[in-house]
């Protein structure tokens, strides 16, 4: 392991932490080791974009201070805050004590607490933002969800750099740090970090294309492994191709049952959104169909979501007896959500969730979300209080709609 410098483009440097043991992450083990990239810009203002992870945070910010004087730092601009990116901020912003931290508003407050840094300089950026560094202007783009909420990439315009922190990066302790000098095909590791860490997040690649669509891009120098400067195009074409959807029909079925019409409203609002996505949605009131159809729609379906109003802690109506049928069915391969509304505690909902994990279906669990995804705005079972009016109830809604359509429409 060291923590090394490299000279990409005028004014412009690596430097960053070559890590090759099998290291632990994201509940993988990187056979391959990765790199942690950070780029310093020794411009008029000197700007640092993205630092290393927490565990090498005084080593890197040591080496830096031997490239520049850190009370001369300008900007440390962050990407995305989590720890391997963001992790060098403490070490390197107690030398760097002029500096100010460019970041997307989200992120301010979890680098205070993270680092400590309540009293330190903020300079939040929206889509679109440019800063002047003296000499060179960066552009910044918000990514969210590629692969939390904060993240954002930067874009230097006279040297058409994209520094896209996640994005784009491979896990490999790089010995020769472009990929056009790796000595061998990069294609398998660049997909592999693709689908470990990107691909459960596939809506949000959508808004990256879009992002860079109209940018003339020669280099691309991402968060781990090599930088990219040679077919360009091809490697963002991969994102693309891996993040297309599926051309086959994918059906849903809600099923519920309502006091007062809130937990209707609520399987309207998955409807609808099942249906943006083009999910054949079939929707069944449980207390006003046969249970002979209800099954059948089951039976036929890809995912399937079941709901209820909450009445004396318990579910309301025929769906009980719906719910019975599932344990003795081969439903494998499908998916299944809970919803349900409530004014109290929404026993009924947990209820439903009980039945569903005693069938063989992968049912949806908060849980099994930000274990898988690292996603917190996603929740299931989907428990909404009292009717959906609010704009951020019915947003809830729709998160998990959209994570179940994402599932059922993977290509990948």
């Amino acid at each position: 392991m060291s923590t090394q410098f490299k000279k990409i483009a005028e004014d412009i440097y690596w430097i960053g932490k070559i890590d090759n043991r099998h290291v632990p992450f994201h509940r993988l083990i990187l056979e391959k080791g990765t790199t942690y990239n950070s780029y310093l810009l020794k411009t008029g203002k000197p700007t640092v974009i993205d630092t290393v992870d927490m565990e090498f945070g005084r080593e890197y910010a040591e080496c830096l201070g031997e490239m520049i004087d850190l009370l001369d730092i300008h900007y440390i601009v962050i990407n995305h805050t989590e720890p391997d990116h963001s992790g060098g901020l403490a070490a390197l912003a107690a030398k760097a004590a002029n500096a100010t931290i460019v970041c997307t508003e989200i992120a301010v407050p979890e680098l205070q607490e993270m680092y400590k840094l309540h009293s330190r300089n903020f300079l939040v950026v929206k889509d679109g933002d440019k800063l002047d560094i003296g000499g060179k202007t960066l552009l910044f783009k918000e990514t969210p969800y590629l692969h939390t909420a904060e993240t954002m990439i930067t874009y230097c315009i006279e040297d058409q750099i994209l520094f896209p922190c996640d994005i784009f990066s491979t896990h490999v302790a790089v010995e020769n740090l472009f990929s056009d000098e790796a000595g061998f095909d990069i294609t398998e590791d660049f997909q592999g970090y693709y689908a470990a860490i990107i691909h459960p997040h596939r809506r949000y690649v959508r808004t990256l294309l879009e992002a860079v669509k109209d940018l003339e891009i020669r280099m691309i120098a991402p968060s781990h492994g090599f930088v990219i400067r040679k077919d360009i195009r091809k490697y963002i074409g991969m994102y693309a191709t891996l993040s297309r959807e599926t051309t086959q029909g994918k059906k849903a079925t809600i099923v519920y049952t309502t006091i007062k019409n809130s937990t209707k409203k609520m399987a309207k609002i998955l409807q609808d959104c099942l249906q943006e996505n083009n999910i054949e949605t079939e929707v069944w009131d449980a207390d006003k169909s046969s249970a002979t159809d209800i099954l059948n729609s089951i039976t036929s379906a890809d995912a399937v979501f079941i709901g209820s109003s909450t009445k004396y802690a318990d579910m309301i109506g025929n769906l009980e007896n719906i719910l019975k049928e599932l344990h003795n069915m081969n439903l494998e391969g499908k998916l299944a959500a809970a919803f349900g509304s409530y004014g109290w505690s929404g026993e009924a909902i947990e209820v439903i969730q009980d039945y569903l994990n005693g069938t063989n279906m992968t049912v949806q669990s908060t849980s099994e979300v930000i274990k898988s995804t690292g996603m917190t705005h996603v929740e299931f079972p989907v428990r909404i209080r009292f009717s959906p009016k609010e704009p951020e109830k019915v947003q809830k809604i729709k998160n998990a709609a959209e994570f179940v359509s994402d599932l059922l429409l993977s290509s990948f």
